[in-house]
């Protein structure tokens, strides 16, 4: 479509770009990272890590 006018080209990309942004930052702060339930996993890991195997 050449025949549109320049300022709808730029406010389409205005909209498009504000539309873009605000669903990845919503899809960003919307993710729960994993967090362990219980300390006993991470005393386990730290006691295999200390076990030298040589």
């Amino acid at each position: 479509m050449p025949q549109m006018a320049p300022i709808g080209w730029l406010s389409l990309f205005i909209i498009f770009s504000i539309a873009f942004m605000m669903f990845n930052m919503m899809n960003y702060y919307s993710f729960i990272p994993f967090k362990p339930k219980s300390n006993l996993i991470n005393k386990m890991q730290t006691m295999n890590s200390l076990n030298w195997k040589w």
